[in-house]
């Protein structure tokens, strides 16, 4: 199978499972306990078919780029406070506290990307170019401290035996494999420049394609009901750690006047 069909298979597998992922969280009620998710895949819907009427290298293209970007960077964003929120919903103390680090850190590594761009910014560049540059450090930018804020949560989530949903066990682990390997892509970029686009692109959709099969295969409405927490810790250390958790919350709701 040649570069060029393998991509149109995984993009129309892609939109597919884009589809019935969004048919299934609204089949099982699954929307109202994920709704930004559920939101994502009509986004990427209708994201995954205007590009099929377009040329790349068309003004218009651009223009539609530049327009949809800014919408999936906020996808991703309100993603991962959904899903932070979902993983400390019974822990609102660490929750506040999280979500300002985690837009602390996002304005910090957007503020570093672009002055780390300016100098390949000329003044003779045109306007649409010189958008462009912005655009994509400002896409890296987010994507580098969601990046860390989401390895910051699976670490988390691997010293606290914490009591979560298989669903949101199972959504947390795949996302973040989704969202990590988006993350690698740009970083290929920034270090190899465009020689290896083609091949990290493919690469990368068909991770994306595979994190939408593993998503539809997996969640259920009855992993909601289904709680557990990680089997790596003796009852006695679990409590002592459990205890120390919600200490530290408490202090945490006290602190923010909760």
């Amino acid at each position: 199978m040649t570069g060029g069909v393998l991509v149109l298979c995984l993009k129309a597998v892609l939109l597919l499972g884009s589809l019935l992922m969004a048919l299934m969280l609204y089949r099982t009620g699954l929307f109202r306990r994920y709704p930004i998710f559920f939101a994502f895949f009509i986004f990427r819907i209708l994201n995954s078919i205007w590009p099929m009427f377009l040329e790349v290298s068309s003004d218009l293209y651009q223009k539609v780029w530049v327009l949809s970007t800014p919408i999936a960077l906020g996808f991703y964003v309100l993603m991962v406070v959904e899903l932070y929120k979902l993983v400390l919903e019974k822990y609102k103390g660490l929750y506040t506290l999280g979500r300002w680090a985690m837009y602390v850190s996002l304005a910090v590594s957007v503020t570093i990307s672009v002055i780390s761009l300016l100098p390949r910014i000329q003044p003779s560049m045109p306007q649409p170019s010189k958008i462009m540059f912005y655009m994509l450090a400002t896409e890296r930018g987010v994507h580098t401290g969601l990046a860390i804020f989401i390895v910051l949560i699976l670490c988390f989530l691997s010293l606290f035996p914490v009591k979560l949903s298989r669903n949101v066990r199972v959504h947390a682990l795949v996302f973040s494999i989704f969202f990590l390997s988006n993350t690698f892509v740009l970083l290929m970029r920034s270090l190899f420049g465009l020689h290896l686009a083609d091949a990290v692109n493919t690469v990368l959709l068909g991770i994306t394609t595979a994190s939408v099969v593993a998503w539809l295969t997996l969640l259920r409405a009855a992993g909601e009901d289904t709680q557990s927490t990680p089997a790596l810790y003796g009852q006695e250390e679990e409590s002592r750690l459990l205890v120390h958790l919600d200490s530290l919350n408490a202090a945490l709701l006290r602190a923010s006047g909760r």
